[in-house]
């Protein structure tokens, strides 16, 4: 099967901006703030993102959990993640990092510091003036090594002050959640979304999520709705519907790819999927 994540869909749109710098597509500095429609839809995105906010607001959501910035902050997107933004302020201010999915590899960040274990779920970081000004530091930094054409040791370079940064962040702003603080419903509502993200792909039925938490169908469902808003079966096809608009919008595979990645009978019953939650059919939506 041919898949392709579209990369840096959004490269055409900083082409004509001033202040960019970047090492070949792994490394990417830019100053101006995209303020278009660009993600006006979910994207998933083949790329790392940092933002260093460093005046007015965002709005948006990672993986379906909404966030709302307000600078100063910093905000990480991780490669895979499905990102859309609603809203950013007219005075919003900010520095783009971007690193392709490779430069982010090589980082093993996973391994190597606390911020990777709870990004996924805290993407926004909140800055004092102290983290602020070591931020901007640090992109200063960058920038200069970036620019440094000649030398062919900038990406380690890169590298090696990224870690820097990370290591720096992910100590204060990331430690252990204490899940005593937490209701059992509360800590019960994680683990099924848990669960629903690691298998939403192949998995589609609540029997399913109720058989991993030891529960019954029904009590899983109440519990949700009553603790999250919406049904165990709505959260199953938010993610599903989800997936299946990022791959629409920011892949070049086929709806009928699509629908074999998603692990549906066929291209027909993909389709009714989609309608039944969208109100428009894939080809529609794409």
């Amino acid at each position: 099967m041919q898949k392709k994540i579209l990369p840096f869909n959004w490269r055409p749109e900083l082409e004509n901006r001033a202040g960019i710098d970047s090492i070949d597509n792994d490394f990417i500095l830019f100053d101006n703030p995209i303020i278009t429609d660009v993600f006006d839809y979910p994207f998933k995105v083949d790329v790392t993102t940092a933002i260093i906010c460093i005046k007015g607001t965002t709005r948006g959501a990672i993986n379906l959990k909404p966030f709302t910035t307000q600078a100063p902050c910093l905000v990480i997107v991780l490669a895979d993640q499905i990102l859309q933004y609603e809203h950013f302020s007219e005075d919003f201010s900010g520095l783009f990092i971007v690193m392709s999915k490779r430069f982010g590899d090589s980082l093993n960040l996973r391994e190597q510091f606390p911020l990777a274990l709870s990004v996924r779920a805290n993407p926004c970081i909140p800055l004092n003036d102290e983290e602020l000004e070591a931020m901007l530091s640090y992109y200063a930094m960058m920038k200069q090594t970036v620019r440094i054409k000649n030398n062919p040791r900038r990406l380690e370079i890169a590298k090696h002050l990224t870690l820097a940064m990370f290591y720096g962040l992910g100590y204060e702003h990331h430690k252990p959640l204490d899940t005593e603080q937490k209701s059992k419903q509360g800590i019960l509502v994680d683990n099924f979304l848990k669960h629903v993200q690691a298998h939403y792909k192949e998995q589609r039925d609540i029997g399913f999520y109720a058989d991993k938490l030891c529960l019954t169908p029904k009590h899983l469902s109440k519990v949700m709705k009553e603790n999250s808003g919406k049904s165990a079966g709505e959260w199953i096809d938010d993610y599903v519907i989800l997936e299946a608009k990022a791959l629409l919008k920011s892949t070049n595979m086929t709806i009928q790819q699509i629908s074999d990645e998603l692990n549906f009978p066929s291209q027909s019953f993909f389709g009714k999927y989609f309608k039944r939650n969208t109100g428009m059919s894939p080809k529609t939506y794409r």
